[in-house]
């Protein structure tokens, strides 16, 4: 996970690179909210560009994760259609599909538990 977080491949990112290790440090420590803030920071400062990728990947990736006490998975699958849909060349975009996918089938899984409970209440009424 932290060679993923740090990973980068243009000019762009190797001015951010600095930034974007921070950012995997501070996740890799658990240290969530200080990560999005500097991957948040990373991402305005990009302009559209590479490591913009980057960082709404890694916050993508913070918002997924089961440590992070804030854990939002709709907000998870938004930053990685993000990236999909702003950085269609990404190479980060096949491993944003996946997530995507997966969040997606979590997300449906809660909407069924929910619809059983409903039912079940409904029962014993």
């Amino acid at each position: 996970m932290l060679l993923l977080l740090s990973g980068c491949s243009s000019l762009q990112q190797s001015r951010f690179s600095g930034d974007i290790q921070n950012a995997a440090e501070l996740y890799a420590r658990g240290d969530f909210e200080d990560s999005l803030k500097a991957n948040q920071n990373i991402l305005a400062l990009s302009e559209g560009k590479p490591p913009g990728d980057q960082a709404l990947f890694n916050i993508g990736l913070i918002y997924a994760s089961n440590r992070y006490s804030k854990k939002d998975y709709r907000k998870s699958m938004a930053f990685f259609q993000r990236v999909v849909k702003e950085y269609p060349r990404s190479q980060l975009v096949p491993q944003s599909k996946t997530w995507i996918g997966v969040l997606e089938v979590i997300e449906k899984s809660k909407q069924v538990d929910i619809e059983m409970e409903r039912k079940k209440k409904k029962l014993v009424r």
